[in-house]
């Protein structure tokens, strides 16, 4: 390129400048086909984040490393693509928490990143949708949970305890799901508390902005179930869905059913509930929820490029770091009337039935000492399982 840069200069001085030009827009476009760059920014202290290890990894080969990189004093990288055509996956690693990003040949990306403590301020829970059915002998459950990191300046919660769920404690867990603020799905693990059953704690960064939860289990069930609430924080509105064919009750005056306009299911909801002990409630009778439908289904086949938690490494390279080991919003006050906390339930339950459970069950999951593996399902058992 240099030589025939000299040759237009010497020979066609007059021409030589729009043609180097000319040159230098090629040479650009073909070194950007084969590059993702990016610049980095830490958001907690509003600076370049120099010094953070970045991963490239192809999302069509079971995360394969392809490429890694440091951000430069600016907090910019330059990471080298060996197949263009293929989608990839960019990961910071920023203070032990990952943040990820889905990534083409020739992309500029502006990844943020943010410090990382033990104990953050400003986390609140905003909605909590527990989903309900019988199976046979089992009460199953899918409950859905989002905490919303508002920290200022914002950080991100990282930890061995970062989240905790209380569950009945005759609960045994089917699966639990984690969804952070890239909207990435995961199955992750949860650990139960030695002497307090039913009470969990998972290892997954809470980011600034909304992250989600899901935990699926069985209950033992002889047509009658007594549910005890309690929160790790505060929480703007908790829904209890059930089938038509089946019973709500509660002796608290905190649960009021929604007139949602659907045959399908019922939904009690109770508002701003503190943390701690909460309004407990019973279900009783039998009964299955309908399907998520056709639509939920189309949804998840097209999100066909799942992040699975386990990755694997190029030759004489480390693997990723575990999604679940180092990693909906219903944007709700008290409800001026039901119908807009219809509107953003129901845009709840239609953006959070699928996607996650089909993802996570297309990817395994590591198990760390003393958690919660996920259980087989038997048969052909309906799926009420939350996506995130």
């Amino acid at each position: 390129m240099i030589d025939l840069l000299l040759f237009v200069e010497e020979f066609c001085p007059r021409r030589a400048l729009p043609v180097l030009a000319l040159l230098a827009c090629c040479s650009s476009a073909s070194l950007g086909a084969n590059y993702i760059t990016g610049a980095v920014r830490n958001q907690s202290r509003g600076e370049p984040a120099a010094g953070d290890e970045v991963i490239l990894a192809q999302l069509e080969t079971g995360m394969q490393e392809e490429a890694r990189a440091k951000t430069d004093s600016q907090g910019s990288f330059t990471l080298n693509v060996q197949h263009p055509d293929k989608p990839y996956l960019v990961r910071v690693i920023h203070q032990g928490v990952s943040y990820d990003q889905q990534a083409s040949a020739g992309q500029a990306l502006s990844i943020q990143v943010f410090d990382a403590a033990t104990h953050v301020q400003g986390i609140t829970g905003t909605i909590e949708i527990l989903r309900t059915g019988t199976i046979g002998s089992l009460l199953h459950v899918s409950d859905m949970v989002e905490i919303k990191n508002e920290s200022s300046p914002p950080l991100t919660q990282a930890g061995e305890r970062t989240f905790e769920m209380y569950l009945p404690a005759n609960a045994k867990i089917d699966s639990v799901l984690a969804a952070g603020p890239e909207k990435m799905s995961m199955t992750i693990s949860a650990a139960l508390v030695p002497g307090q059953p039913g009470h969990y704690t998972v290892n997954f960064p809470l980011r600034p902005g909304a992250t989600k939860f899901a935990f699926n289990y069985d209950l033992p069930y002889d047509g009658h179930v007594a549910f005890q609430t309690r929160h790790a924080y505060p929480l703007q509105q908790m829904a209890v869905m059930i089938p038509p064919t089946m019973k709500f009750s509660s002796r608290s005056p905190a649960f009021k059913i929604l007139p949602i306009g659907n045959s399908g299911y019922q939904v009690q909801a109770a508002n701003q509930l503190q943390e701690g002990e909460g309004p407990g409630f019973e279900v009783s009778g039998t009964g299955a929820l309908p399907p998520l439908g056709d639509q939920g289904k189309k949804q998840a086949r097209s999100q066909s490029q799942a992040v699975p938690n386990r990755v694997v490494s190029a030759p004489r390279r480390g693997a990723l770091p575990s999604l679940a080991n180092i990693d909906t919003r219903l944007k709700q006050t008290q409800p001026p009337s039901q119908s807009l906390v219809l509107a953003g339930l129901t845009s709840v339950l239609l953006a959070t039935c699928v996607l996650l459970v089909w993802r996570a069950r297309k990817a395994r999951s590591f198990s760390a000492a003393q958690s919660v593996a996920p259980r087989p399902r038997q048969g052909n058992r309906p799926q009420p399982d939350w996506k995130l």
